[in-house]
């Protein structure tokens, strides 16, 4: 019981961060049909600048506010001046692209930190274990496990009630359309990469007391954030909250009982979503 107890919030905890970048990922590719490679790249990035303000203010909540809006301001310059121009072409010319400014932050990140790892503490307040069945489990994993479906619920509000979302869907489904009625799509489309950044800095924020921050954090998050938005559907929010929460209680589960086929099987999962619902789980059929 206490062992299924642990993998599951352990499973949950790593799902909501999944979430978090994965809900970034599929927004950005809902709205602009961009599928954008450097996304686990801006989300070490936000560890990164969270773990340096940090270090420099000695706040955990001052990097949170901090580190994100850096990461969508770059992400600004990222979309208007290298992806703009790729807009209408193969989406090949993208994904290059994108594994190009990939490969640079990364690079980046070394020059900057270095190649090694480091660590970082949870704030004062989120510190300690909390006791269930006498079971000790850290408080800041039980912290994420109820932020990711406060931010999920935050996001759903957003575009089905606010006028800025009906825009955004609105746009997704038919982009001349809006421009003839005066949206201003290209400029939409800049405050929608950034807002897909800021969510994936976020993330990487949160992930920094979770783990250790290294230049390589990026490479597994978004191998997995692929799985989870193929899984839950493409441009789909409950299919990405679902997804991240499937393989998050998939790779807990399968480091205690299946640890040799641990690599594997999210790819297992993958090839069996693609061969039953090709569209994923929550994707509308064409």
């Amino acid at each position: 019981m206490e062992g299924i107890l642990a993998n599951t919030l352990n499973g949950l905890s790593w799902g909501m961060l999944l979430f978090l970048i994965s809900v970034g990922l599929t927004t950005v590719f809902g709205v602009m049909g961009v599928l954008n490679f450097a996304h686990g790249s801006l989300f070490m990035l936000g560890a990164y600048l969270a773990m340096q303000t940090m270090r420099w203010f000695g706040s955990f909540w001052l990097g949170l506010l901090i580190g994100p809006p850096i990461v969508a301001a770059l992400s600004v310059l990222i979309e208007r001046f290298l992806l703009r121009p790729l807009y209408g072409r193969d989406v090949s010319f993208q994904l290059l692209l994108t594994f190009g400014v990939m490969l640079f932050l990364d690079d980046g990140v070394r020059l900057i930190w270095g190649a090694a790892y480091h660590v970082v503490n949870p704030p004062p307040i989120l510190s300690g274990v909390m006791h269930f069945f006498s079971q000790s489990y850290p408080v800041y994993r039980i912290f994420l496990v109820v932020l990711g479906p406060l931010v999920g619920a935050s996001l759903w509000a957003f575009f089905a009630f606010t006028r800025w979302g009906k825009i955004l869907r609105a746009a997704a489904m038919d982009r001349q359309m809006a421009e003839i009625v005066g949206v201003r799509v290209p400029a939409m489309f800049t405050a929608v990469f950034a807002f897909g950044a800021w969510l994936a800095a976020l993330g990487g924020a949160l992930a920094a007391p979770h783990q250790s921050i290294g230049p390589a954090m990026g490479e597994r998050i978004i191998i997995e954030s692929f799985i989870v938005v193929v899984i839950g559907g493409m441009g789909s929010y409950p299919g990405a909250f679902v997804g991240a929460l499937i393989l998050g209680l998939l790779n807990s589960f399968a480091t205690t009982f299946a640890p040799n086929l641990q690599m594997a099987l999210p790819y297992i999962l993958l090839a069996l979503v693609l061969l039953t619902r090709p569209r994923g789980l929550f994707g509308e059929e064409a």
